[in-house]
């Protein structure tokens, strides 16, 4: 939709601004459903944007063959795309073969650089689009691929759009030649009998719409074997991390919807992927390798996240502080409880003029800005606090932010309520108040500024699409429209006043053991009971058994005594 409510379609094409880039109208997306959004039939729009198709390739040159064939074959203009192919060290190097689209050239990963991060990252640094293709060199597209691709582009400047990827079974594949001739006439399908999605994929699609009701979990879907993205938006988040050589992709992904992206899968985008992934083949392998390193850099992978006391690159929750005119009770109060509850993947920073604690000659005891030298001190050595003279533009990548007032602090609990709140009802904002009788329990609302003292706990992805989208500078407001925001009472959640709270003792280590200790005792009394419960159930049994005997003793006499006096009569 646009702007003022109405769908865009083909009639409300992009426009050129000044720098020669086209502009993009800003769709306003609600969480992951794109349904809003009409793109134009194929074949029946006019194309603007430029597109560069990068294809990171090794050791390939038959399979990259026949991709390029099948790019030369696309419906989407030729001057509208360029084809990168990034070298990742090939021996001997490839080659640009003889069907291949005309704007097709060759980078190669720099010397001592590897690996698909590399490769990926140094075809991107090179392309000159405004959307990025990517594709994998033993991908054939069919011939609108591109085109349908691009259709999303036009529509909203942070679609990532997501091509449908059918494999192939294990087996040679059509040459070049074949492919090109295939594609060209619209027949590319013909060349691949018993091709199927990968069933993981089909699934997720199912249970969610096409991810229009993934929510923040649509990224997991975002591969690198054929997904589009603007130029623009990948460089914001630093493109590809090139120390990944495997789940580089899911990694991208996720960084990308921190940075407001909506995932669009478009089935009319198809293409054969020649013979199954390396997933597929060895799926247990790929876990083994990827969980060894995503959780680093992925938050939400919280089943990896489990031991009690590591400390990761990359937080559940950024919490932020600021300390500029606060005492140093109050912010050690704030930051202490931030970093003891049962949320341990946390990180805080610290606002405050840290500039100005110079390191000349002054009274260690009555300099101006004694309070904020003991903050810095307390915390100087601590991994998990940073120091900053204003408070950070955004959080990314880390999914979440709590902005704290100094003097107030979280109880144990608090922000694993909070996230609890905001993920089971996938709000932007939640504002906790901390002024008694401002609003209303739960009164709904866009969390704007209202001069009310709050705990803000925000979600990156939805500040980031309220930024990609808002003129008037109203980012709550946007958040609001987008994802919702929620007014709850401070108090509800255990967030006290710093002379309230309670003293922070122990660590979530110990919290857990306590649990686990309570944990196993349930466990042994309700085993307990359980025996109680049968034993119960046998003296019942045993009592049922005595009354059965002692009537039927009874009636065993009447029985005899009758038949005695039968035979005596």
């Amino acid at each position: 939709m646009s702007d003022t409510g109405a769908p865009l379609t083909q009639d409300a094409p992009p426009a050129r601004r000044e720098d020669g880039r086209t502009a993009v109208p800003r769709a306003r997306i609600r969480h992951n459903d794109y349904g809003p959004l009409l793109p134009p039939g194929l074949g029946d729009w006019e194309p603007r944007l430029r597109v560069s198709v990068v294809i990171p390739a090794h050791d390939c040159q038959e399979a990259l063959d026949r991709t390029l064939a099948g790019l030369a074959a696309q419906s989407y203009p030729a001057h509208l795309m360029e084809v990168v192919v990034a070298d990742d060290g090939s021996d001997p190097p490839l080659r640009i073969p003889e069907i291949a689209p005309a704007g097709t050239r060759l980078v190669r990963v720099p010397d001592g650089r590897w690996g698909r991060g590399w490769a990926r990252q140094t075809g991107a640094a090179a392309a000159a689009g405004d959307i990025l293709h990517w594709v994998d060199s033993d991908m054939i597209l069919d011939r609108e691929h591109i085109e349908a691709h691009m259709r999303w582009h036009h529509l909203a400047s942070y679609a990532v759009v997501l091509g449908d990827v059918r494999f192939t079974p294990e087996g040679a594949g059509p040459d070049a030649r074949e492919v090109f001739a295939a594609v060209a006439a619209g027949d590319a399908e013909k060349l691949f009998d018993g091709s199927a999605p990968h069933a993981w994929r089909a699934g997720v699609l199912d249970e969610t719409r096409w991810l229009r009701d993934a929510g923040a979990t649509a990224y997991r879907l975002h591969s690198g074997a054929t997904t589009s993205v603007p130029m623009a938006l990948l460089r914001s988040v630093g493109g590809v991390n090139t120390a990944l050589n495997m789940g580089e992709d899911t990694d991208l992904g996720f960084r990308l919807a921190q940075a407001g992206a909506v995932f669009i899968p478009d089935p009319q985008a198809r293409g054969w992927h020649l013979g199954p992934s390396t997933v597929m083949l060895r799926e247990k392998e790929v876990h083994r390798h990827n969980w060894s390193v995503l959780p680093d850099f992925i938050p939400d992978l919280r089943w990896l996240r489990t031991h009690p006391r590591r400390h990761w690159l990359v937080p559940y929750v950024h919490v932020v502080v600021d300390a500029r005119g606060a005492s140093y009770e109050d912010v050690r109060a704030s930051v202490d409880a931030a970093l003891a509850g049962t949320v341990v993947d946390v990180a805080v920073t610290v606002v405050g003029p840290w500039a100005a604690l110079t390191g000349g000659r002054r009274s260690s005891l009555d300099e101006p800005l004694l309070d904020m030298r003991l903050v810095r001190n307390l915390y100087a050595h601590e991994p998990r606090v940073s120091f900053t003279e204003e408070t950070p533009h955004s959080s990314a990548p880390a999914p979440f932010r709590l902005t704290c007032p100094a003097g107030w602090a979280l109880g144990a609990d608090s922000l694993a309520e909070l996230l609890k709140l905001a993920e089971s009802e996938g709000y932007g904002l939640l504002s906790a108040v901390l002024d008694e009788a401002v609003l209303d329990e739960g009164e709904e609302g866009d969390g704007s500024d209202t001069g009310v003292r709050t705990v803000r706990l925000e979600r990156t992805a939805a500040f980031a699409r309220a930024a990609l989208v808002e003129d008037a500078g109203d980012l709550d407001g946007a958040v609001h429209e987008l994802f919702g925001s929620f007014w709850v009472s401070a108090d509800d959640f255990g967030v006290k006043a710093a002379g309230e709270a309670e003293p922070v003792a122990g660590d979530p280590a110990k919290w857990r053991a306590g649990a686990a200790r309570w944990q196993r005792e349930a466990e042994r009394l309700e085993a307990e009971a359980e025996s109680l419960r049968a034993e119960t159930e046998r003296l019942r049994a045993e009592v049922r058994e005595l009354e059965d005997g002692r009537q039927r003793g009874p009636l065993r006499e009447i029985i005899a005594t009758a038949m005695r006096q039968g035979k005596a009569g």
